[in-house]
């Protein structure tokens, strides 16, 4: 796939995606579904009050969730979209013992994200990132390379996520 993205507008869609609080908010509603209104603090008990409302906020305004009458906060079809890449990125990590043999679902995602983040450019685009100290490994790097395939398409299909907002552009 051949979509690239400037140097700004890679750094922050990674940013935005590997957010721990994104990636917790998404995949406990792929996973478990709709939260109930007033259901989220003791839903996500491990995050702050300004956490779940950033993550809900941003959430909401890219598509991700919606609030479902008498549902709760429920993922739209971009937010299942996502906790499917999500997820394919933690299997990529949890595969290869990135960023450590143990660690949490959101560490993983998060580690794979930042790997992924310079073969979004241009001029990368053709390498699937820097792989962790692993030894020279075809699978590892096919692996990598589907994950950033995947990223890629989702971003392509959502391309208000890489959009640097005008706050954020260098003048």
């Amino acid at each position: 796939m051949s979509t690239s993205f400037t140097p700004a507008e890679a750094r922050h869609a990674v940013d935005l995606l590997a957010s721990p609080s994104l990636i917790r908010l998404v995949t406990e509603i792929d996973d478990n579904g709709a939260i109930p209104p007033r259901r989220l603090a003791g839903t996500l008990p491990d995050l702050s009050a300004h956490q779940l409302r950033s993550a809900s906020d941003t959430a909401r305004a890219h598509g991700l969730v919606r609030v479902a009458p008498g549902a709760g906060l429920e993922l739209t079809d971009s937010g299942t979209e996502l906790a499917d890449l999500y997820d394919a990125l933690a299997r990529w990590a949890r595969r290869h013992s990135v960023p450590a043999a143990v660690c949490d679902f959101s560490s993983r995602v998060h580690h794979a994200l930042g790997l992924l983040t310079p073969s979004l450019t241009p001029e990368n685009a053709d390498r699937p990132g820097p792989l962790p100290d692993m030894g020279p490994n075809a699978d590892t790097e096919a692996d990598l390379a589907s994950a950033r395939t995947l990223l890629i398409q989702w971003l392509a299909d959502h391309p208000q996520v890489p959009r640097v907002p005008e706050s954020e552009r260098a003048a």
